[in-house]
């Protein structure tokens, strides 16, 4: 569908305001919403039903300017005050948890990803494990992302260790930003599918998400915050802990990791297994089990990991005890 608001007796700048930003933070709220402003016009193409909410809720919009100068982007939240749509979606796991920047909708993609889903709105603490390709780390990018876009959160912290995948990489040019992005860049690659740039760029400026390497979390309390610890197999028991131990009120925890791919110079100074073995039956922790039919990658990927777990299987393997 598509539809045309036409803006009467106000100045489009006082709605839009300085640089598009006020609208851009409107349409935050409806991702695969199509929004074109013209001048005086706003063209709509999308669903009906999101169509007339967009309508409904930028009438609120123009109604909070003619009381007030001049907008802010605390004015659009309050035009979307305490109403979100968690208790429907909780019911409904493979419903859309957000749209990519081009407006194609993610959602989970098979059994285990729907499992995950659950998990987050039943848990604090949620561990992904599985081989490479099942879509861990992006759906819980994604449920960090729909968490932030409905102010359930109030930042994004993802991180990961800075261990190099079986090659050193030597002296990297640059500030430190420069010498980490490389470890960080595959969280960067998924942020990007769900945010737009300017806006990931801003919520990484104001500190809203968060992108740093598991050596900074020491020392933090994080609050009202999704969490994402990636490639947890390349973490020692005491990493872990550390990282888990970092949990605030009113977070989300979730850690991904592949036990077969860890890149440390020793793998049996991995901590993931036997962390969760430590902490599985404790209320809270949900632990998430990934296997090669679930990946969603190319066919091919799957093939290729079974055949790698075959030739691994006759080797001895890391004795989970407890340290």
């Amino acid at each position: 569908m598509k539809k045309t608001i036409k803006l009467e007796a106000i100045d489009p700048v006082e709605i839009y305001g300085a640089g598009n930003r006020i609208l851009e933070e409107f349409c935050t709220y409806f991702p695969g919403l199509k929004v074109i402003a013209r001048g005086d016009e706003i063209i709509l193409e999308g669903d009906e039903s999101r169509i007339e909410e967009f309508q409904s809720r930028f009438a609120k919009l123009i109604e909070i300017r003619h009381r007030k100068m001049n907008l802010t982007r605390y004015d659009v939240e309050d035009v979307f005050d305490g109403e979100t749509a968690t208790d429907s979606f909780r019911l409904s796991p493979d419903a859309v948890i957000v749209h990519s920047t081009d407006g194609k909708a993610i959602r989970a993609r098979n059994a285990t990803q729907q499992q995950m889903v659950r998990a987050y709105f039943e848990n604090d603490l949620i561990f992904a494990l599985g081989p490479a390709g099942t879509g861990k780390t992006y759906i819980a990018i994604a449920l960090a992302v729909r968490a932030l876009k409905n102010r359930e959160i109030r930042r994004i912290i993802l991180t990961r260790p800075a261990v190099e995948a079986g090659e050193r990489l030597g002296f990297l040019p640059g500030d430190l930003k420069d010498k980490l992005d490389p470890y960080l860049q595959p969280l960067y690659d998924a942020l990007g599918d769900m945010v737009p740039p300017r806006k990931l760029q801003e919520f990484i400026q104001d500190g809203t998400i968060q992108i740093a390497p598991l050596a900074y979390m020491r020392g933090r309390t994080l609050d009202r915050a999704c969490v994402i610890l990636d490639e947890a197999q390349n973490t020692n028991l005491g990493q872990l802990k550390m990282f888990l131990t970092r949990m605030g009120c009113n977070a989300k925890f979730i850690v991904t990791g592949d036990a077969s791919q860890v890149d440390l110079p020793h793998r049996e100074d991995s901590g993931l297994l036997r962390g969760v073995s430590l902490i599985e039956n404790i209320k809270g922790v949900s632990i998430i089990r990934f296997g090669s039919d679930d990946i969603v990658r190319h066919p091919l990927v799957g093939k290729i990991v079974k055949a790698f777990d075959g030739q691994q299987s006759d080797k001895p393997q890391i004795p989970v005890t407890e340290a």
